[in-house]
């Protein structure tokens, strides 16, 4: 069993987040030692989910229907869909900009924004 303040740390998440991510369902405790919460150390692989689809923009409320989907779910799947096209254009959006940056860095057009290359990369 891990209490509330070694999977705050383990996670980098605080103690407040947990408790938000547990009344909203994403998470649940195993009970209580003393005052603190406790959970399965499971938690963690759970909250590795919710961290990717929190930064790949995933709301609390789809990662909360995300996590009890069954495969017949068609408009999750839907939406799913959806955020892989949106996930695929911020790669390539990405992509740009580490190429322009990556170019910017050996350089010598003054000033560095105005190098053609460098804003060819950004317009692609």
């Amino acid at each position: 069993m891990l209490d509330i303040a070694e999977v705050a740390e383990r996670t980098g998440l605080a103690p407040s987040a947990l408790r938000f991510y547990e009344k909203k369902g994403l998470l649940s405790s195993s009970g209580r030692n003393g005052l603190r919460r406790t959970y399965e150390p499971e938690v963690l692989h759970r909250l590795e989910l919710i961290n990717c689809a929190r930064r790949a923009g995933f709301s609390i409320a789809e990662i909360s229907r995300f996590l009890v989907a069954t495969p017949g779910d068609d408009a999750l799947r839907a939406r799913m869909v959806e955020k892989v096209a949106e996930l695929d254009e911020d790669i390539a959006r990405l992509q740009r900009m580490r190429h322009s940056l990556e170019h910017a860095s050996t350089c010598t057009h003054e000033p560095l924004v105005e190098c053609p290359e460098f804003k060819q990369a950004l317009r692609s």
